[in-house]
């Protein structure tokens, strides 16, 4: 695996774009350095191997909680595919230029070496696994059940991109774009783990990851398919076993690596924009009973008439739930798994859906632990080990346990 097509932005008329250093088109005609703006498919490549164009409002987080538009700047070729009125541009990157720009957008290009390094072989075995798996992902929409009951069980795979590798945020993996000058510590990371894949018997791990697993990481099939995944075990983020966690550990502070009140640490770990989410570890959120009955009709099309409880049916291993009962006076709804959980209960995402449930006297409170869907490594968790002096195999075998680092003989 040599290169990646990374979708950068959809379903646009018009694609604006700024040219630093001199491209050639598919015909090979120049197009120098300057200010573009392309309405229809065009393919261009680099002349030289610094050049580099930044495309402007490409959104980040999209859905999420910190979504906004960022000017970008990306190296590698363009394409620009689609019809007039539905166009994709599409950035084709070497690969380990492409692992550069995530590892310094999923966190800081400041975070301790050991941690880069640890993330440069997971984001590299993660798309691995992603281009030579199909995931299981699921679109499907509501579905009618007897008796005025509605079920969704929806989950997001990588697979519901079409014509390109993988896209440039957090559906994937967060790919920013390069600076002006890629920070030593990140070609560093890269170059001393360059061809090396976290493996599991003769298999690339599923190496996936979130921000703040809140204690306990989470296991592949409480977020997609209904499978086992060998090295995503779920692993307490400190030293010793997986505790029995219930509703109590939720709400309680456990001593672990993500639980981190370090506020130096965080600043070198988290990106900017990051940063603005302070409670991500425990955190809570007030509704009242119209709130959540309007946010839960315009979210699902599913009118439930007031809502009335909340009810857990299962949760996993760190506390997540996994399947969801909305009781309203006029219907009750099933709502599955964790990332429709959360897209139903809020008008962008909860951080997680590890979380307890109270009736108040105006509605409902939720307490959660943790930020994303807690499986595979914990971001925060790895940066906090790798600041207290542990060594990136280390932190590799504490979150996929029976794993083993691998170079790739290509």
């Amino acid at each position: 695996m040599k290169a990646v097509d990374v979708g950068l932005v959809q379903a646009r008329k018009e694609i604006r774009v700024v040219l630093e250093g001199d491209f050639v088109d598919a015909d090979r005609r120049p197009l120098g350095p300057g200010e573009y703006s392309f309405t229809a498919p065009v393919r261009l490549s680099p002349v030289q191997a610094d050049a580099a164009f930044l495309i402007e409002d490409v959104t980040i987080g999209v859905g999420f909680h910190w979504e906004r538009p960022r000017r970008l700047r990306f190296r590698g070729g363009l394409n620009i595919v689609g019809t007039p009125n539905a166009l994709t541009a599409i950035n084709e990157v070497g690969l380990e230029t492409y692992i550069e720009s995530v590892i310094s957008s999923e966190m800081s290009a400041a975070s301790p070496a050991e941690f880069l390094k640890a993330h440069a072989v997971i984001s590299r075995s993660w798309l691995a696994a992603q281009l030579a798996n199909d995931d299981g992902g699921k679109l499907d929409g509501a579905r009618e059940l007897a008796g005025g009951e509605w079920e969704i069980l929806r989950w997001y795979g990588r697979e519901a991109h079409d014509g390109f590798d993988v896209c440039a945020d957090d559906h994937c993996q967060r790919y920013q774009g390069i600076p002006e000058s890629t920070p030593d510590s990140v070609r560093n990371a890269v170059a001393a783990t360059a061809g090396q894949f976290l493996t599991f018997g003769d298999t690339i791990c599923d190496t996936r990851f979130s921000k703040c697993c809140g204690g306990v990481t989470e296991v592949y099939r409480s977020a997609w398919d209904d499978r086992d995944v060998p090295c995503l075990k779920s692993v307490f983020d400190g030293p010793g076993a997986v505790p029995g966690v219930d509703e109590a550990w939720i709400l309680s502070r456990p001593d672990a690596n993500c639980g981190t009140s370090d506020v130096d640490l965080l600043e070198r770990i988290l990106p900017g924009f990051d940063l603005e989410t302070k409670d991500f570890f425990r955190w809570r959120i007030d509704y009242t009973v119209d709130e959540l009955s309007a946010l839960v009709r315009a979210r699902t099309g599913i009118d439930l008439g007031s809502v009335e409880a909340l009810e857990p049916i299962e949760r996993g291993p760190s506390g997540r739930i996994v399947r969801l009962r909305i009781r309203g006076n006029a219907g009750i709804l099933t709502v599955g798994k964790e990332l429709e959980i959360r897209r139903v209960l809020s008008d962008t995402h909860l951080y997680s859906s590890a979380f307890v449930v109270d009736r108040t006297a105006e509605g409902f409170r939720l307490s959660g632990a943790g930020w994303g869907h807690g499986v595979g490594l914990c971001q925060i968790g790895a940066a906090v080990l790798a600041d207290r002096g542990a060594a990136h195999e280390a932190i590799l075998a504490q979150y996929y346990p029976g794993s083993i680092l691998t170079r790739s003989p290509g």
